[in-house]
């Protein structure tokens, strides 16, 4: 991957000429700052423009990552597709600087120091072909004028504090949108303003100040990502429309089982991965989506798995992350599981304050794997985890009970025999009496 430095037109020409007439440079082991499947084949030689020192020219693509540039570079290259300037200190971007650079589709303009005060509103104008713009990492206080072409549109990390309804405008074609890491909150957020959204699949709103889940959603996404905001609450209805949904990550709120609608995601019957981690859960919220498959819900304070919460859940949960809670055996009953004995995988209780096993564990027909370290676990019972009953092996293929209580001489032999592998049971190392 041949590297272009300062010689100007000259020296480009001298070059194809050694390499002869029709024939490409030979590539060298210059790295390239971004994956070159991102670099579509080259059909025709386009013109070799002249680069500052450090960038990298391959194929229809051009990178000049962290080389202290203070403007986008002056490019003139019809052929171009890809280019990136990342990690740069560009403080102003022209209605100019794209003008002869007509057919970019990626430009990555993260990192740099792009404020309002330096955005020409016809920056983008000239981009009609343009498909993802990465403008993470600098200083903007509003979206830009933005092309219709855009397919993915990254501003994580700006100094967004408003989104109003023209926001978005004309962006029919958007899938990808990241507005990670800004100030916004329920307040500044017009709802009207997802509205031009019709294809977004995928939104990221996380590490904002929001209280609440924002309103008007496109009923065309599929994965929403709220963490690390402040959501105490979430009623029902406002999300009757996004019924596509398939993820919906809230790690890193204050959301409590009582603040959450019975109507909240009940009739999302898509939604596959829920994640509540790091939240003010005391119990296992009710009225889960009936077509989960992923729960998680470690880090909380959860004391009780309500008898019949996962009753009506199908085909079941495949994956239940329950670790660092405060779970005690009277929190766990025979029918806590209900609903999840066909299809649970993994049960992850580690990290809470169990002093035995718990029960309805031995009717988990096809769990993989089961977690139970990092209790106050004392004996491993008959028939706890394998059924003495049936002669066939069990599915377990991983076991972790180690830091626990339990002395292992007094482990009864038939106690694990149904596990195919010795080594798939941990049980070192122990701790003694607390």
């Amino acid at each position: 991957m041949p590297t272009r430095g300062g010689g100007g037109r000259k020296e480009a020409v001298k070059r194809k000429q050694e390499v002869g007439p029709g024939k490409r440079p030979r590539a060298t082991e210059a790295p390239v700052p971004f994956p070159p499947e991102l670099l579509p084949p080259l059909e025709s030689e386009s013109k070799i423009p002249s680069l500052p020192s450090g960038c990298i020219l391959a194929e229809r693509a051009i990178a000049c990552p962290g080389n202290k540039l203070s403007a986008i570079p002056e490019l003139a290259d019809p052929a171009l597709h890809t280019l990136y300037l990342a990690d740069n200190d560009i403080t102003t971007i022209s209605s100019t600087d794209f003008a002869r650079l007509p057919n970019i589709q990626w430009l990555d303009l993260s990192r740099n120091n792009v404020g309002d005060e330096g955005m020409d509103s016809e920056a983008f104008r000239n981009l009609t072909r343009l498909r993802r713009l990465n403008l993470d990492g600098n200083r903007l206080g509003k979206v830009p004028w933005l092309p219709p072409s855009l397919e993915e549109l990254k501003l994580n990390d700006n100094r967004l504090t408003a989104i109003d309804r023209n926001s978005f405008r004309g962006l029919s074609r958007l899938l990808t949108l990241d507005l990670e890491g800004n100030g916004l909150d329920d307040g500044n957020l017009n709802p009207a303003s997802f509205r031009p959204l019709r294809k977004l699949v995928y939104l990221r709103l996380g590490r904002n100040r929001f209280r609440a889940l924002p309103s008007g959603l496109p009923s065309s996404l599929r994965e929403l990502y709220l963490e690390n905001n402040r959501i105490e609450e979430i009623p029902g209805g406002l999300l009757n429309k996004t019924i596509n949904l398939t993820i919906l990550i809230l790690r890193n709120n204050s959301l409590q089982e009582n603040r959450i609608s019975p109507q909240a995601w009940f009739h999302l019957r898509n939604l596959e991965t829920l994640d509540l981690s790091h939240n003010r859960m005391v119990h296992v919220p009710s009225f889960l989506p009936t077509g989960l498959k992923q729960l998680l819900l470690h880090h909380n304070q959860i004391e009780r798995i309500p008898g019949y919460v996962f009753a009506h859940l199908r085909p079941g949960l495949e994956f239940l992350h329950l670790s660092y809670n405060n779970l005690r055996n009277d929190g766990i009953h025979a029918i806590s599981f209900l609903g999840l004995y066909n299809s649970l995988q993994e049960l992850l209780l580690d990290h809470n304050q169990l002093r035995a096993i718990p029960r309805g564990i031995l009717k988990l027909r096809v769990l993989q794997a089961l977690r139970l370290s990092d209790n106050h676990i004392r004996h491993v019972s008959m028939d706890s985890i394998c059924d003495t009953r049936i002669a066939e092996d069990s599915s377990l293929v991983s076991v972790h009970l180690e830091n626990n209580l339990i002395d292992r001489r007094l482990i009864p032999p038939t106690a694990l025999s149904c596990i195919r592998s010795y080594q798939s049971v941990v049980l070192r190392p122990q701790r003694f009496e607390d």
